[in-house]
Protein backbone atom coordinates (compact mmCIF):
# COMPACT_ATOMS: atom_id res chain seq x y z
CA UNK A 1 0.00 0.00 0.00
CA UNK A 2 2.09 3.39 -1.50
CA UNK A 3 0.91 6.46 0.45
CA UNK A 4 -1.77 8.02 -1.48
CA UNK A 5 -3.59 4.87 -0.87
CA UNK A 6 -3.18 4.54 3.16
CA UNK A 7 -4.35 8.33 3.34
CA UNK A 8 -6.77 7.80 1.00
CA UNK A 9 -8.54 4.92 3.86
CA UNK A 10 -7.57 6.90 6.69
CA UNK A 11 -9.84 9.58 5.13
CA UNK A 12 -12.39 6.95 4.52
CA UNK A 13 -12.71 5.49 7.57
CA UNK A 14 -11.75 8.08 9.93
CA UNK A 15 -14.65 7.83 11.71
CA UNK A 16 -14.19 4.82 13.28
CA UNK A 17 -10.28 6.51 14.86
CA UNK A 18 -12.62 9.08 16.20
CA UNK A 19 -15.38 6.80 17.45
CA UNK A 20 -12.68 4.96 19.07
CA UNK A 21 -10.66 7.74 20.71
CA UNK A 22 -14.16 9.44 22.14
CA UNK A 23 -14.41 6.24 24.14
CA UNK A 24 -11.15 5.34 25.33
CA UNK A 25 -10.17 9.53 25.96
CA UNK A 26 -12.60 12.02 27.59
CA UNK A 27 -10.14 15.22 27.55
CA UNK A 28 -9.96 16.67 23.56
CA UNK A 29 -6.55 16.97 23.72
CA UNK A 30 -6.15 12.96 25.08
CA UNK A 31 -8.57 12.24 22.05
CA UNK A 32 -6.00 14.26 19.47
CA UNK A 33 -3.25 12.53 20.90
CA UNK A 34 -4.49 9.14 20.74
CA UNK A 35 -5.53 9.90 16.83
CA UNK A 36 -2.23 10.33 15.85
CA UNK A 37 -1.08 7.84 17.52
CA UNK A 38 -3.37 5.25 16.14
CA UNK A 39 -3.02 6.88 12.47
CA UNK A 40 0.82 6.51 13.20
CA UNK A 41 0.56 2.61 14.00
CA UNK A 42 -1.53 2.09 11.49
CA UNK A 43 1.04 3.41 8.90
CA UNK A 44 4.22 1.50 10.56
CA UNK A 45 1.76 -1.53 10.20
CA UNK A 46 0.29 -0.64 6.67
CA UNK A 47 2.91 -3.57 5.17
CA UNK A 48 1.24 -5.88 7.10
CA UNK A 49 -2.34 -5.71 5.25
CA UNK A 50 -2.54 -8.07 3.45
CA UNK A 51 -6.07 -7.71 1.64
CA UNK A 52 -7.40 -10.79 3.31
CA UNK A 53 -9.70 -9.07 5.19
CA UNK A 54 -11.87 -5.37 4.14
CA UNK A 55 -9.31 -2.18 5.00
CA UNK A 56 -11.57 -1.39 7.87
CA UNK A 57 -11.77 -4.57 10.02
CA UNK A 58 -7.39 -4.26 10.07
CA UNK A 59 -7.86 -0.97 11.13
CA UNK A 60 -10.07 -1.29 14.03
CA UNK A 61 -7.77 -4.31 15.58
CA UNK A 62 -4.87 -1.85 15.18
CA UNK A 63 -6.94 1.06 16.81
CA UNK A 64 -8.52 -0.58 19.49
CA UNK A 65 -5.22 -2.19 20.38
CA UNK A 66 -3.56 1.20 20.53
CA UNK A 67 -6.34 2.78 22.63
CA UNK A 68 -5.98 0.07 24.92
CA UNK A 69 -2.38 -0.43 25.11
CA UNK A 70 -2.37 3.26 25.90
CA UNK A 71 -4.80 3.36 27.93
CA UNK A 72 -3.39 0.86 30.43
CA UNK A 73 0.20 3.19 29.86
CA UNK A 74 -1.82 6.08 30.70
CA UNK A 75 -2.21 7.41 34.49
CA UNK A 76 -5.12 9.64 34.72
CA UNK A 77 -4.86 13.50 34.87
CA UNK A 78 -7.53 15.18 37.26
CA UNK A 79 -7.92 19.04 36.10
CA UNK A 80 -10.58 20.78 38.11
CA UNK A 81 -11.90 23.76 36.00
CA UNK A 82 -12.26 26.76 38.00
CA UNK A 83 -16.14 27.49 36.78
CA UNK A 84 -18.62 25.15 35.21
CA UNK A 85 -19.26 26.53 31.57
CA UNK A 86 -22.96 27.43 30.95
CA UNK A 87 -24.88 25.33 29.11
CA UNK A 88 -26.58 27.69 26.50
CA UNK A 89 -29.34 25.51 25.38
CA UNK A 90 -30.72 21.94 26.46
CA UNK A 91 -29.77 18.88 24.36
CA UNK A 92 -32.27 17.01 22.85
CA UNK A 93 -33.82 13.84 24.26
CA UNK A 94 -31.79 11.80 21.58
CA UNK A 95 -28.38 13.84 22.15
CA UNK A 96 -29.39 12.96 26.33
CA UNK A 97 -29.60 9.29 25.50
CA UNK A 98 -26.92 9.37 23.17
CA UNK A 99 -24.44 10.46 26.03
CA UNK A 100 -25.92 8.22 28.55
CA UNK A 101 -25.04 5.42 26.36
CA UNK A 102 -21.57 6.67 26.00
CA UNK A 103 -21.03 6.97 29.57
CA UNK A 104 -22.33 3.83 30.29
CA UNK A 105 -19.74 2.49 27.22
CA UNK A 106 -17.16 3.71 29.16
CA UNK A 107 -17.69 2.06 32.11
CA UNK A 108 -17.16 -1.48 30.34
CA UNK A 109 -14.04 -3.28 30.62
CA UNK A 110 -11.78 -2.89 27.59
CA UNK A 111 -13.15 -6.32 25.73
CA UNK A 112 -16.72 -5.61 26.07
CA UNK A 113 -15.77 -1.93 25.19
CA UNK A 114 -14.65 -3.27 21.91
CA UNK A 115 -17.72 -5.06 21.14
CA UNK A 116 -20.17 -3.15 21.99
CA UNK A 117 -18.19 -0.60 19.71
CA UNK A 118 -17.94 -2.73 16.99
CA UNK A 119 -21.43 -3.71 17.39
CA UNK A 120 -22.73 -0.20 17.68
CA UNK A 121 -20.90 0.40 14.21
CA UNK A 122 -23.27 -2.05 12.59
CA UNK A 123 -20.66 -4.67 11.49
CA UNK A 124 -21.57 -8.41 11.76
CA UNK A 125 -21.03 -11.27 14.31
CA UNK A 126 -18.88 -12.72 11.76
CA UNK A 127 -17.34 -9.48 11.10
CA UNK A 128 -16.25 -8.56 14.96
CA UNK A 129 -15.21 -12.28 15.11
CA UNK A 130 -12.64 -11.51 12.80
CA UNK A 131 -11.23 -8.35 14.19
CA UNK A 132 -11.32 -9.71 18.17
CA UNK A 133 -10.56 -13.44 17.37
CA UNK A 134 -12.78 -14.77 19.26
CA UNK A 135 -16.06 -17.53 17.42
CA UNK A 136 -19.17 -15.83 16.20
CA UNK A 137 -21.66 -17.28 18.27
CA UNK A 138 -19.22 -16.25 21.35
CA UNK A 139 -19.58 -12.67 20.27
CA UNK A 140 -23.58 -13.07 20.11
CA UNK A 141 -23.49 -14.37 23.74
CA UNK A 142 -21.05 -11.75 25.00
CA UNK A 143 -23.17 -9.29 22.86
CA UNK A 144 -26.12 -10.36 25.12
CA UNK A 145 -24.66 -9.82 28.30
CA UNK A 146 -23.27 -6.14 27.61
CA UNK A 147 -26.84 -4.78 26.66
CA UNK A 148 -28.21 -6.53 29.22
CA UNK A 149 -25.44 -4.18 31.07
CA UNK A 150 -26.02 -1.28 29.57
CA UNK A 151 -29.25 -1.21 30.01
CA UNK A 152 -29.53 -1.77 33.86
CA UNK A 153 -27.05 1.18 34.05
CA UNK A 154 -28.74 3.61 31.62
CA UNK A 155 -32.27 2.71 33.20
Amino acid sequence: MNESQFIQHIDQHQHIIHKICRLYRDSREDREDLFQEIVFQLWKSASSFEGRSKFSTWMYRIALSTAVAGFRKKTPAIVYPETLPEQTEAPDEKQVQSERLMEAVKKLDDADKALITLYLEDLSYQEIAEITGISENYVGVKLNRIKTKLLQWIH
